[in-house]
């Protein structure tokens, strides 16, 4: 049985408490391998949250990355320097263009907290940018059409030559999430035992 364990890396403004994050605990918990998950909570300044990623990997053992939306951003630049199995769901691909706007007072989705984004934070998000998968065998882009904060076409693009899903219709959050979950571990190596 594989002991790969899987790092789930939230998006912009979200937590460990978000619904993709909770289902994902569920589903490991449900196969008795609630260790095997780690859900770090990120802060939201780009190099901290990459600090604590890489803590996070160095602390884990063998891993592979599933990162959603911003997350999807950093698991990239993560894949790509540590030779990591990787799947995105509708990835940030140039988040600085998207994130420009919401410079200033934000509150975390979850947990309400207040936080300042530094314009700065932009220049550090453009430093995580991969410009090419070297390895795009080892890296499943998940995407849906009716994503309502990303432009789906522009990860269609650049995941070009990764294996890839476009569903139809869903959403930014990607419905249905929980039915993909055996698909991401397979493609990730990981291996549960079965619902007890």
């Amino acid at each position: 049985m594989s002991d790969i364990s899987l790092i789930y890396i939230h998006g912009f403004n979200s937590s460990p408490q978000s619904w993709k994050a909770g289902v994902l605990r569920d589903y490991f918990e449900r196969h008795g391998a609630g260790h095997r998950l780690h859900v770090p909570a990120l802060d939201p300044q780009p190099r901290k949250a990459m600090a604590t990623l890489e803590a996070t990997i160095a602390g884990a053992g063998p891993v592979a990355l599933l990162g959603s939306s911003l997350g999807g951003f950093y698991a990239t630049w993560l894949a790509e320097h540590h030779d990591l199995v990787t799947a995105v769901v509708n990835p940030a691909v140039r988040p600085w263009r998207l994130l420009d706007k919401y410079t200033g007072i934000n509150h975390n989705y979850h947990s309400g907290e207040a936080y300042q984004f530094d314009p700065a934070w932009l220049d550090e998000l453009r430093h995580y940018q991969v410009e090419a998968i070297s390895k795009p065998e080892q890296m499943l882009m998940l995407t849906q059409t009716g994503d309502e904060s990303l432009d789906w076409r522009e990860g269609w693009e650049y995941y070009a030559d990764c294996h890839l899903f476009r569903g139809l219709g869903g959403s930014h959050g990607f419905d249905d999430f929980d039915a993909f979950i055996p698909l991401v571990l397979r493609f990730c190596g990981i291996r549960l035992t079965p619902d007890t």
